[in-house]
């Protein structure tokens, strides 16, 4: 065994040297029904492929739906068997790689956003420097005492990482994050 599958931590990792690890978006719809989400899952850790994002809701009410959104990474060969494996799973109906579907329709990548909030406590000219930053990112005030503020952020992954490591040093006490939301542009549904 070589170490670049020593590394991956996980015997089912077959790349060549060439192939580079991507991260993926993968947008998988299922049967809203206990134990779906655990099979999904299932099958990440049952290989060793890390879930760098994960969220679950019901999209379609009336036929019992839900809409599992991953991020993950791995190399190409490796992304096409988890997308692969995924479809085997019975209460699947539709897997699709956003981030590959995106190319074949000639769009950019897809549309993702994640909702934090994010609470940071502070008195002073600390607290001042925290609204103004909170108002530089569009961050909103969701409840606020004269100890504290809780903010709520939408964006990308990368401006929500910004936005709490500039206020660590502020008082930052507590984040929590959705996870990444995602859609392709343009007419086509999935």
């Amino acid at each position: 065994m070589n170490a670049q599958n020593l590394a991956s931590g996980s015997a089912y990792f077959i790349a060549s040297e060439t192939e580079k690890p991507e991260t993926h978006t993968l947008a998988v719809l299922v049967d809203n029904e206990p134990g779906v989400l655990a099979r999904v899952i299932g099958l990440f850790s049952g290989r060793g492929y890390n879930i760098e994002s994960l969220t679950v809701s019901e999209t379609e009410h009336e036929q019992h739906l839900s809409r599992i959104t991953v991020v993950t990474r791995g190399t190409p060969h490796v992304l096409d068997q988890i997308r692969h494996q995924l479809e085997r799973i019975v209460p699947v109906h539709r897997v699709i790689d956003l981030s590959v579907r995106a190319a074949e329709l000639g769009h950019e990548r897809p549309i993702e956003r994640e909702l934090a909030l994010i609470k940071v406590a502070g008195t002073g000219e600390d607290r001042v420097e925290v609204l103004r930053l909170a108002d530089a990112f569009r961050a909103k005030v969701i409840d606020a005492t004269t100890a504290h503020f809780i903010f709520e952020i939408t964006g990308k992954g990368a401006k929500i990482d910004q936005f709490i490591a500039m206020m660590k040093p502020l008082g930052l006490v507590e984040v929590c994050r959705t996870g990444v939301a995602a859609m392709n542009r343009g007419p086509e549904g999935m």
